[in-house]
């Protein structure tokens, strides 16, 4: 018991609102206890709380406008994640961050935001003027771009209409289903070229299931994959070493 009681003290558990979709919340499944195993060596692995709830419902409601319902859908989650000892949430996805308030309004957690994992990293980096790749909802609403903005002082580009049209149609049809197309690595290598031309520095890949589509291989600016920066915040936090700052 006292090996685990050490373990407990040096890790906190993290609480997964998943399942948006579950093709990406694998990856941050996977990459949670990677990570975990890379810092603390031996057979260590994450602790965390998973609840994933079902993607039809989330998708009916965010096409529908009824945000709010969806928010307190998403803040029950975390309430329960909460009852069942965990000490952070990460909520698996980037438009859902939308409600961000309502997780944080619904329990007495950090929720790691994914926005500033990626506008830290990005200011690491260096870089300024950004393209961002998302579903419409991430793209075209000011929740995510612009606490880009603010806190981070970047210059947010996106694609035109008719490609933030495919990049959307991509995620929820193809992407959230497992569904690797390689007509569509091409049109997204496309899209990222003219945001470059446009003076993109680099490109987020502001969706969790863009990775499983291109990576840095693939263009010719830096990649910023929301999910790995997202995982890596939540290691951070996991084992002590940061503390979200709330909006």
């Amino acid at each position: 018991m006292l090996g685990l009681t050490k373990v407990n003290e040096r890790m906190k558990c993290l609480g997964l609102i998943g399942g948006m979709s579950w093709t990406s919340t694998i990856s941050y499944y996977r990459r949670l206890n990677q990570l975990i195993a890379e810092r603390l060596g031996g057979r260590h692995s994450a602790r965390l709380l998973l609840y994933s709830v079902d993607f039809d419902a989330v998708e009916r409601l965010q096409h529908a406008g009824r945000w709010d319902e969806a928010g307190e859908l998403l803040a029950d989650a975390a309430r329960r994640l909460a009852a069942g000892g965990a000490e952070g949430i990460v909520l698996c996805t980037n438009t859902m961050h939308k409600v961000a308030g309502h997780i944080e309004a619904a329990v007495d957690l950090p929720l790691l935001h994914i926005a500033d994992a990626t506008g830290e990293a990005i200011c690491a980096a260096g870089h300024r003027r950004v393209g961002l790749l998302g579903t419409s909802f991430t793209m075209e609403q000011p929740f995510y771009r612009q606490r880009l903005v603010d806190r981070f002082a970047l210059d947010v580009l996106v694609p035109g209409e008719k490609d933030r049209e495919m990049i959307h149609r991509v995620i929820f049809d193809e992407l959230c289903r497992e569904r690797i197309e390689p007509a569509s690595r091409r049109a997204y290598q496309r899209i990222v070229a003219g945001l470059a031309e446009n003076g993109a520095e680099a490109v987020i890949l502001g969706c969790t299931e863009i990775a499983l589509l291109i990576g840095p291989d693939d263009v010719s600016v830096p990649v910023f994959d929301t999910t790995e920066l997202h995982v890596r915040a939540a290691v951070d936090f996991a084992l002590g070493r940061t503390e979200p700052s709330r909006a």
